[in-house]
């Protein structure tokens, strides 16, 4: 953590005083969870938050303990061409149209503003999406810094702010994505695959032919250049070079908020209690660390053919499994027989799942994921090895990252297309989950669930965090 210029006892003054912040996170659940968890520490330091949404994704948000007090303020996102009424988060909407969410948020400009100007808090936390507000907040005297939920290695394999916002893409061709870039100064597998990279820039293309008009690139560039401190989830105990490498990249502070393990206790008071009691049960019937539980977040949309050769995959794979699949696949349907001839082996779960106590359960051994950042750190604080299924942005790069560090196993996969096979699924779970060469595996999770499920540890990053938000604040 930075220090203070100001002498001691002037810092010390600055830090005594209670805080006003205003947390304006993105409209995904894998960013406006995490800020909610920020934001709760916050507030039980005595400060004063203000969490800013839309009124749908605010009814949608976790209960709160009835002693935190959080001020949740509702923006309401202006009518936009092509955007449904009822979406107002990524997981609302098929990755083609989350052009025209971007487009509605960077609407909230003038609402926010006006919010700012009225409430004048002492900062503003925001996401990488709206490249508007730094000169906003800037102007207004407001302290901001930018926080980033995804992880450190993602964040560094683009480059400096200045390249981004120059060139509003990583890459020309995706060819350039597929080796570690030239300003990453030590040895790393930290790289796109050519399937991968294609898919990128397809997503974030270079041009400006979206609804918004603004590139994905403008706005990661634009956040990062214009903010006062860069705040990442990330532990200087977990491949620290790259933090290193981000101060270097950026010149500015970077300070880690620590890895935010969720706690599963929170998770009790959920509405979905009674479907737990139901998962439970089934769970309870497996033996110890049996089970493989798959889950690909949710805005993971699988090809009819990729949705066929992982059902198939774990039926092969003849280990106990529970697949949640929280967005349905299209047009893909389970392949015919499949429900019957895994009746005694699985469940598929098409609804809600409390995937923190699936995952803390003692008959879950392994766990089949799409290496999104929150899931990965979900897994891991509970020892759980990795079958791993990137999909897209960070997952690829969080996926050679747990590789190298034998944590688990990528699914072999086509170079050109990205496809696999049921038998690649089958033999890459078992080798996780019960094969004598995968122990590495099984013990490097459970080595790495120490640091990973360190809650005082972590706890203590978010403390670092508040006094540098204390002690550097703008001064009236």
């Amino acid at each position: 953590m930075s220090k203070s210029n100001r002498p001691d006892h002037l810092a010390s003054i600055a830090g005594d005083r209670k805080m006003h912040v205003v947390m304006f996170p993105w409209l995904a659940f894998g960013h406006m969870i995490p800020y909610l968890e920020l934001a709760k520490f916050i507030a039980r330091q005595g400060h004063k938050v203000s969490f800013l949404s839309t009124p749908r994704n605010i009814l949608r948000f976790p209960n709160l303990p009835p002693d935190l007090a959080i001020d949740f303020i509702s923006l309401s996102l202006p009518h936009v061409d092509q955007l449904p009424n009822h979406a107002e988060a990524t997981t609302d909407l098929c990755s083609s149209d989350i052009q025209f969410l971007e487009k509605a948020f960077d609407g909230l400009e003038p609402e926010l503003t006006r919010f700012l100007q009225n409430s004048s808090p002492d900062w503003i936390i925001y996401d990488f999406v709206p490249h508007w507000l730094p000169p906003i907040a800037g102007k207004l005297g407001i302290s901001h810094a930018l926080l980033l939920v995804f992880s450190a290695w993602f964040s560094g394999f683009f480059g400096p702010a200045s390249k981004l916002i120059e060139t509003c893409a990583p890459a020309t061709a995706p060819e350039e994505l597929t080796t570690p870039p030239k300003w990453i100064p030590f040895s790393t597998k930290v790289a796109y695959h050519i399937y991968e990279a294609k898919q990128m820039l397809q997503l974030f293309p270079v041009n400006r032919n979206k609804a918004s008009q603004v590139s994905a690139w403008l706005r990661f560039g634009s956040t990062i250049s214009g903010c006062d401190v860069v705040a990442i989830r990330h532990c200087r105990e977990f491949e620290p070079g790259w933090l290193t490498l981000l101060e270097e990249l950026h010149q500015k502070p970077v300070v880690p908020v620590g890895l935010m393990p969720p706690s599963v206790e929170e998770t009790s008071g959920d509405p979905g209690n009674e479907k737990w009691v139901l998962i439970s049960e089934w769970l309870s019937k497996q033996k110890s660390r049996s089970l493989v539980y798959v889950a690909l977040g949710s805005e993971v949309t699988l090809s009819p053919e990729k949705f066929t050769e992982l059902a198939l995959g774990l039926e092969l794979s003849g280990l106990p499994f529970f697949w949640t699949i929280r967005k349905p696949p299209g047009s893909s349907e389970l392949p015919n027989g499949f429900e019957e001839r895994t009746s005694g082996q699985g469940v598929v779960w098409t609804s809600w799942a409390p995937q923190l106590r699936i995952l803390s359960h003692d008959s879950v051994g392994g766990f089949l994921t799409h290496c999104g950042w929150g899931s990965i750190i979900e897994g891991i604080q509970f020892g759980q090895p990795l079958v791993m299924l990137p999909f897209g942005v960070d997952q690829g790069l969080n996926a050679r990252v747990f590789e190298e560090k034998k944590v688990g196993v990528e699914i072999p996969r086509d170079e050109q297309d990205g496809s696999f096979t049921r038998t690649s699924v089958a033999v890459s779970i078992r080798l996780v989950m019960v094969d004598n060469e995968g122990t590495i595996y099984r013990d490097k999770a459970r080595d790495l669930s120490v640091l990973f499920g360190n809650k005082i540890l972590h706890d203590q990053y978010m403390e670092n965090f508040v006094e540098h938000l204390q002690n550097h604040r703008r001064q009236g």
